[in-house]
């Protein structure tokens, strides 16, 4: 039974671990490189076009993770797994991770394009100051995403160093 709570344990994580790399490896590319470089040289509006279509389609990568992550921290209370108060702290921190990314990817993300789309420039006039709030919101839901992402990795590394405990004794 502690053999098979131990793998379950590691594969569980590793699927976790392996959803966050993508979705967080996808943030730190788009939002530190990619982004700056299109934006800094591609003409506008052609500029703009181009990032909507492709943080639309992160933001489909990045619900997708958010879900796979859900799932394993879901799946370790009904496998009978230990769910001691790290395993609590990594759970929260990865819902507030997937709450910040749904709400980018079906919220922000889709006012942003279609903002652009009207012809909308940042800072001018009221589509632009939406505009400009909108970036600055995505802005820091990829922020919080990050650290959030970052602590639930570290969380992880945690759980799967720490001796394996059996729910009898929490």
């Amino acid at each position: 039974m502690l053999a098979a709570s131990l793998a379950l344990r590691r594969i569980l994580s590793t699927a976790a671990l392996l959803a966050i790399a993508v979705w967080l490896g996808g943030l730190v590319a788009l939002g530190a490189v990619a982004a700056p470089v299109v934006f800094a040289t591609v003409s506008f509006p052609s500029s703009a076009d181009a990032m909507s279509i492709v943080f639309r389609r992160f933001d489909s990568v990045a619900m997708t993770c958010a879900a796979i992550v859900l799932a394993t921290e879901a799946v370790r209370p009904v496998a009978g797994l230990a769910f001691e108060r790290l395993a609590h702290v990594r759970a929260a921190g990865s819902l507030l991770a997937a709450v910040a990314a749904v709400f980018e990817g079906i919220k922000i993300s889709p006012r942003i394009a279609a903002l652009h789309a009207a012809g909308a420039i940042r800072w001018i006039d009221e589509p632009g100051r939406e505009l400009a709030h909108l970036h600055d919101v995505a802005e820091w839901c990829g922020k919080i995403e990050l650290v959030l992402l970052a602590v639930v990795v570290a969380l992880h590394a945690v759980a799967l160093s720490s001796p394996i405990k059996s729910r009898s004794r929490l």
